[in-house]
Parts: C-alpha cells; structure tokens; sequence
C-alpha cells in the first residue's frame, strides 16, 4: 500500500451499506485480500459500528460484481490516479461466479406454464 497520490497508485473510496465512505490509496498490484486486509487493520474512526471480528469476511463489489480474493486492481484496469468507488460489505463467503445466471435461467423455467388457444 503506498502514501503518496501519484500516477502509478489507484484511489478507492469504499462505501459501506450504511453509506459512508472513505478513502484509500493502493497499489495497482495489491489484490482485494491485501485490500481488505489493509482497511480492517486500518479501520477508519467513522465505522465503529460496522466494525467485523476478521478482515476474511471483508468483501469488495465492483460494478455489481464481488471481486475474488486473488484479483488485483490492476486486472481491473482501473485508471491510475483517479478515484474508483467499490463497496464493502461483510460476507462469510462469495456466491458462485455463474450462481446469478442459473438463478435468472430458473426463474424463466418456471414461468412457462401455460398456453392459451
């Protein structure tokens, strides 16, 4: 994680569910583990109350996508030195990466019943 703003760094402003954000700046290398890692160990004096037990459970969304562990910010290509929003939020585990699809699939399934003459 690096202090300074400079071209090569990326900016994130988090966003818990409750509304409230803060700032962070990181490195393009740095993976969401690092990421939510660094935010739980550097807990901003705001968020007292959505405080977690483990920074495992500290989960990043990104454009409506929960972002797995290993992805880096620089897969993402995030523009350097711009600010990018994600959302934070707890959760124990991750949903499958095609668990949406299946579920919108289902649904149209099961809405075919009946054909009227």
């Amino acid at each position: 994680m690096t202090s300074e703003r400079d071209p090569d760094t990326v900016n994130l402003r988090l966003i818990l569910v409750s509304g409230k954000t803060q700032d962070f700046i990181f490195s393009p290398n740095d993976s969401a583990t690092e990421i939510a890692r660094h935010v739980f160990e550097n807990w901003p004096a705001g968020w007292e109350e959505e405080s977690v037990s483990s920074p495992s459970i500290l989960r990043l969304i990104f454009q409506g996508r929960f972002l797995h562990g290993n992805v880096t910010l620089g897969a993402l290509k995030l523009p350097p030195g711009r600010t990018t929003v994600m959302h934070l939020v707890a959760r124990e585990t991750l949903p499958e990466p095609n668990s949406h699809g299946q579920r919108n699939r289902e649904k149209t399934t099961e809405s075919s019943c009946c054909l009227l003459l």
